[in-house]
């Protein structure tokens, strides 16, 4: 059976695919393929690895042939996956979601929070360009979070742990979700707000849903606005649910004091006047990067091909339906 990884991921996983005798070809280029460069490598394999870079569509699947039977996404996220086309050709697809990567994009999370209402990286550029004379009373004065709202859009796994952490600085906690999470409420003490209300009380909101549809720019122009004069933004799930232009005027008139993004709109290309922000903190993409993480996703994704061609059910298969009707 013939793999092919879109790119070298950390850590020595694909070698349990070599030793199940599996051919495995990983890409030679340190960098997300080309479209022609995906087609002409990945053509005629059983798997395909892929990266959240991968665009992945119904053309692409039947270019590579009616042997391929799964698409293992090296990501929680698979909005680069065509999951209808998949599903509709009997290709099982299946992503990366794990403790490990929740538990590190929360603490990404809170290391941002805690950054932008500390405004740790505008003192630090300060302090390294030598402006730092000396103690002062009035310098970079932040926001203290004890007694202030968290607002969580999305209490999934990576939300739940965000929340949990929250407990540690005696923040109150509101959420939204499809579902409310009775559980949650119960054993964290957090409360369920639709989403006027939680923009309206949040100091902090941060964005832990999937992009989607209904997602895709949930943070425009009409949403700031409703947010509570002063307050942050934080941004771990996927750069378009934030309309990056919206966000700029928010952050120019000063109805936003400040944003942390780890994704953004058309990645890799930011918005100049965000990098200009010295109240915007930019990261590249990285919530998810420790190596326990990427290991566990290694291994997940590894297992998912090994368990697809030994018959047996993924544990992170996307698309369930697609089981009793795939390729065989």
């Amino acid at each position: 059976m013939k793999v092919f990884v879109t790119r070298k991921i950390p850590g020595e996983s694909l070698e349990e695919l070599k030793k199940n005798n599996f051919e495995v070809t990983v890409s030679e280029f340190d960098r997300p393929l080309t479209s022609e460069e995906l087609l002409e490598k990945s053509k005629g394999v059983d798997a395909l690895l892929c990266l959240l870079t991968d665009k992945i569509d119904g053309d692409l699947m039947d270019a590579i042939g009616p042997q391929l039977k799964i698409i293992s996404n090296y990501a929680v996220g698979f909005d680069n996956i065509n999951i209808a086309d998949a599903t509709d050709r009997g290709i099982v697809v299946t992503n990366t979601s794990c403790v490990e990567v929740d538990e590190a994009v929360a603490e990404h999370t809170w290391a941002l929070i805690a950054s932008l209402t500390r405004r740790i990286v505008e003192a630090d550029e300060t302090t390294r360009r030598g402006a730092f004379k000396g103690w002062e009373p009035n310098i970079f004065l932040g926001v203290s979070l004890i007694g202030k709202t968290l607002g969580i859009i999305g209490l999934g796994g990576i939300g739940t742990m965000v929340a949990r952490r929250a407990i540690g600085y005696k923040m109150n906690v509101i959420y939204n979700k499809r579902k409310r999470d009775e559980e949650a409420e119960k054993n964290l003490g957090v409360r369920y707000s639709d989403l006027d209300t939680l923009f309206k009380e949040s100091d902090v909101v941060t964005l832990h849903v999937p992009l989607t549809d209904e997602t895709r720019h949930m943070i425009n122009k009409e949403t700031l606005n409703k947010m509570k004069k002063g307050s942050f933004l934080v941004n771990t799930a996927r750069g378009p649910i934030v309309d990056e232009h919206s966000l700029v005027e928010s952050l120019k008139d000063g109805h936003l004091t400040g944003a942390a993004l780890d994704v953004f709109d058309n990645e890799p290309n930011i918005d100049p006047e965000l990098i200009g922000m010295p109240n915007v903190i930019t990261t590249p993409h990285i919530a998810s990067a420790t190596h326990e993480a990427r290991e566990a996703m290694g291994k997940l994704a590894v297992s998912a091909i090994l368990e697809t061609f030994s018959s047996k059910e993924p544990i992170n298969i996307v698309n369930k339906e697609v089981w009793e009707k795939r390729r065989k």
